[in-house]
């Protein structure tokens, strides 16, 4: 039986590095390839095994969690900017039974009405919702709130400060509905948005509000069943009065990396290959160009003339581009989704066909059921789920939340 590997490209995914790099970190560490296709080298998994951040690939922590995870009680949950339902999703499979969703996208609300029509869906903008009546209600208070900027008008830089942002409105809905424990998730740009002020400010207003912050952390899906490098600032928060050293600890990581073949190809994740679906198109111009793209590829594997043509006045500029003129891997997760696969900056071309990825391939790529089905125009659909929280990132989240609930009850 030949040797388990890992490749170049999964090995970067894992420590962060690009892929460049891979080689040079293997030659500083005394690692060969067991084998070369292409320019792709794979590493024997009983070498990497032994080295720091490869040690979850042999663990059965995420199993010895899924084994003592089953639900013994119910705890509540609600979730402001709920969006088309990825988070909500994954803390429902985690247990949790959602008192209401409040979200403002009309398309989103008929998403989470035509698949959970028992869901209290309230569509409307947060900024006119009491949550007064919720008080002492809900265990769990979840949110994706869209980072707006943050003035400094105020000195304390608490929760007046932070008036008229969306966060303001997340905290308000806090400090009126009193939940155990808070959840927040937001780009990870976040934490070094304005050195570090965004951040700190959030963390004053919710310890004015009451809560222990645990230290937040950038998750990377990819280790949380997730085909597809995304990456996301989680904030867990606990109420001081129930708060006890040690009580949370962020999800143990899957033993396993999945990649987009796992997402649209029958295997662990779906029981069945993708099914057709809508999606966008390449305007003619563009799909002769994008056809000389190699899987895995970007511009710069474009020949020169053509690398030109493509990129114009940014073909003399720096910068990488690295999202441009970009054809996914069948054997790499997907690049993290957008809310527009077809747009010049952020192509997610598919490997084999030179076509946008469809609204089928993008609901998986986040993990969510294929009886999930989303309501809107194609477009509006495309903006639901690349703006969603991966189904199983959520739930992997959620136990943790879930199995801290159940040591503090």
């Amino acid at each position: 039986m030949p040797e388990k590997t890992l490749s170049s490209p999964i090995i970067a995914d894992i420590l962060g590095i690009s892929k460049s790099n891979v080689s040079n970190w293997a030659v500083k560490n005394q690692i060969t390839p067991s084998f070369t296709v292409g320019e792709i080298g794979h590493y024997p998994l009983s070498q990497l095994i032994l080295m720091k951040g490869f040690e979850f690939l042999v663990s059965d922590q995420w199993h010895r969690d899924e084994r003592t995870a089953k639900p013994k009680k119910e705890f509540t949950s609600a979730e402001l900017f709920a969006g088309a339902g990825g988070l909500a999703l994954g803390l429902e499979r985690a247990g949790f039974k959602h008192v209401f969703l409040n979200e403002i996208d009309k398309s989103a609300c008929q998403t989470l009405r035509h698949n959970r029509p028992n869901w209290n869906v309230i569509e409307g903008d947060v900024s006119f919702q009491d949550f007064s009546k919720f008080q002492n209600k809900v265990d769990l208070l979840s949110g994706g709130f869209p980072c707006q900027a943050f003035s400094y008008a105020g000195k304390k830089m608490g929760f007046e400060d932070v008036r008229g942002t969306l966060f303001f409105e997340f905290a308000r809905a806090v400090r009126d509905i009193q939940p155990k424990v808070l959840l927040a998730e937001n780009v990870k740009g976040l934490k070094a948005h304005d050195k570090g002020r965004t951040l700190k400010t959030i963390m004053n207003v919710i310890s004015e509000l009451g809560y222990f912050l645990v230290e937040p952390e950038i998750l990377k899906a990819i280790f949380y069943r997730v085909p597809q490098k995304r990456e996301r600032l989680i904030l867990v928060a606990v109420r001081k009065d129930i708060w006890k050293d040690g009580c949370f600890e962020f999800p143990s990581k899957f033993p396993g990396i999945f990649t987009l073949r796992d997402a649209l190809k029958a295997g662990q994740l779906y029981n069945s290959d993708v099914s057709d679906s809508d999606g966008q198109k390449y305007p003619k111009k563009k799909s002769q160009i994008m056809k000389h793209v190699p899987q895995g590829g970007y511009w710069r594997d474009l020949p020169i003339k053509l690398q030109k043509e493509y990129m114009l006045k940014s073909f003399h500029l720096g910068g990488g581009k690295t999202g441009m003129a970009r054809r996914l891997s069948w054997d790499e997760p997907s690049l993290t989704l957008t809310c527009a696969p077809a747009q010049k900056q952020t192509e997610r071309c598919h490997p084999d066909e030179t076509r946008p990825l469809t609204v089928n391939e993008y609901a998986r790529i986040q993990t969510f059921p294929d009886e999930w089905e989303f309501q809107g125009s194609v477009s509006q659909i495309y903006k639901q789920i690349g703006n969603a929280v991966p189904v199983n990132l959520g739930y992997a989240i959620g136990r943790s939340i879930f199995k801290m609930l159940y040591q503090l009850s």
